[in-house]
């Protein structure tokens, strides 16, 4: 940090509200651990804002030091863009605040917010919105790389939910997006990621959701994989917008509705959450329950944030995670075989693969509406691998590469951009398809010196 004296970081500690760390500071080796234990990066200083204050503080200062600038929300990203080596991060894990107006049906939600956050509140009013399904999430990540969840099919991305952000840009000025204000920015903040500025505050528009939906797991052994998916291909089309199938390819965990035998052996599972009448629930999930011969089922209903934190207990902090991400339009015959493949090499008994159902109203916004542009995928599929210890990396990340050059030939060539590695900037442009001209053109408005870089970068132009 050889351009920033210690009187500039002693004025920063006093002027801000929030907690200024340094290494060597007590919680300072805490606050740069995220949730990807691939990612060990050392800042020179971390800034846990208090509020908008400290957010436009913290940027001036990055700014006129020359600093590596990172944003942190829930530190959750695969490929670890809350932290930086030799910069300053902007924690905003402290700003949690959700505020929720029921007879309007909007949410106010500060940038270090949860999934769990979020629902907490709104579920209190029987309210939702599109999220992710991992409760530890970060809502401000999340959404801006596009966003989607159990309530997709229904509801859309959760960037079509968004009705208008605060967000401070490069130049510290702290600007309005919506349709009718900032409206480039607003576009642009719709799926292109933290590459336009600090989001402070997001508002959400909020729909009508439980408290209780219809839901769980239907566990089949993976020797039916093949004919089970042949089948959900062919349900698909029927299935009712409010109805979300997802499929996780893995070994079985020590479900305790499992028998102990399959324990650790590979199966098929249907994941799916209907949030239309509950009394509906079981006729709408019966088609899946006929898939094949289930090892086990656990469905019911449920509350939604508790269907929201069903998976949290595989996706704890600490381990070692890499992903390889394709968009989908169909589960062909070729993608079967493919994967069929590679679930019998699997390198950990963590790894999975899975297809994130979406589609419905999620294709029926234009493409050119907002920045994320992949309206035709009607699956984001993920390879998801992880394990513990980093003498697996090599196997662990070669059996992830495997299955997705396999899959290559049978995907639409575009990516979700939240579930790209740290090594994938290659691959941004793929990303946004169509949309990336303008949002190079955004980006160069509002971030000419591409201050906001430590994410999957559009660079601006000149750049």
């Amino acid at each position: 940090m050889a351009n920033v004296s210690s009187s500039a970081i002693d004025e920063l500690k006093s002027t801000s509200r929030g907690q200024l760390l340094l290494p060597g500071d007590a919680g300072f080796d805490e606050a740069r651990s995220i949730w990807n234990a691939m990612i060990d990066r050392y800042p020179a200083m971390i800034l846990r804002c208090a509020g908008v204050a400290d957010v436009r503080r913290g940027i001036a200062f990055a700014r006129d030091h020359g600093l590596p600038l990172a944003v942190r929300g829930g530190g959750h990203n695969i490929a670890g863009s809350a932290l930086c080596d030799d910069g300053l991060v902007l924690d905003l894990s402290q700003m949690k605040s959700v505020r929720v107006d029921p007879a309007a049906r909007r949410a106010y939600v500060e940038p270090g917010a949860t999934l769990a956050d979020f629902d907490h509140e709104a579920q209190a009013f029987g309210l939702a919105t599109p999220l992710g399904i991992n409760s530890t999430t970060g809502v401000a990540g999340l959404t801006l790389g596009g966003g989607f969840g159990w309530l997709s099919r229904k509801y859309g991305m959760t960037v079509d939910n968004l009705v208008a952000a605060d967000v401070v840009t490069a130049d510290g000025e702290l600007r309005h997006a919506s349709a009718e204000s900032n409206a480039d920015l607003f576009w642009a903040i719709r799926g292109g990621g933290g590459n336009f500025g600090v989001v402070t505050r997001f508002e959400f528009a909020l729909h009508p959701v439980g408290p209780l939906v219809y839901g769980g797991l239907v566990v089949l052994p993976f020797a039916e994989a093949k004919q089970a998916l042949v089948q959900y291909r062919a349900a698909v089309a029927a299935m009712p917008e409010d109805l979300s199938v997802w499929v996780v390819s893995r070994l079985a965990p020590p479900l305790p509705f499992l028998p102990p035998d399959v324990h650790g052996r590979p199966v098929i599972v249907f994941a799916m959450c209907y949030s239309g009448p509950l009394e509906n629930g079981p006729a709408a999930v019966q088609a899946v329950r006929g898939f094949g011969t289930p090892v086990g089922e656990h469905l019911g209903p449920m509350p939604y944030a508790m269907w929201q934190q069903a998976f949290d207990p595989l996706l704890t902090p600490g381990a070692r995670n890499y992903w390889k991400s394709h968009n989908i339009g169909e589960i062909s015959d070729g993608l079967i075989d493919a994967l069929i493949e590679a679930i019998g090499a699997l390198p950990s008994p963590q790894c999975e693969i899975f297809f994130g159902q979406i589609g419905a109203q999620t294709s029926r916004v234009p493409v050119d509406a907002t920045a994320y542009s992949s309206r035709d995928a009607q699956y984001a599929m993920n390879v998801h691998g992880r394990w513990d210890d980093a003498r697996d990396d090599e196997r662990c990340i070669g059996w992830a590469r495997a299955f997705f050059d396999a899959a290559a030939p049978f995907a639409l060539g575009s990516v979700y951009v939240n579930f790209m590695t740290q090594e994938e900037s290659a691959r941004v442009s793929e990303a946004y398809g169509p949309n990336y001209a303008r949002l190079v053109e955004v980006k160069t408005r509002y971030d000419p010196a591409n201050l906001f870089r430590h994410n999957q970068n559009i660079r601006p132009a000149g750049q």
